[in-house]
């Protein structure tokens, strides 16, 4: 899937956000709650536009997680 430059922008600058949430677990100020507004909207978009070019690989990745827990 091809990012457009405004998407992949916002992805950098998100991209630490998004670190410190899975590493630490937790936001560590309260500038990246803000941030992570942002972030679960800008994924939400990304799983939609790829899920319409590829929904057979997001259906087989659903199943695979399903079969893990």
């Amino acid at each position: 899937m091809k990012l457009d430059a405004v998407t992949f922008v916002r992805l950098r600058r998100l991209a630490p956000v998004l670190d410190d949430v899975l590493n630490a677990g937790e936001v560590e100020h309260a500038d990246q709650a803000v941030n992570l507004a942002s972030l679960v909207q800008l994924c939400s978009q990304l799983f939609d536009a790829y899920h319409d070019q590829h929904p057979d690989e997001i259906a087989q990745a659903h199943l695979h997680a399903l079969e893990l827990q």
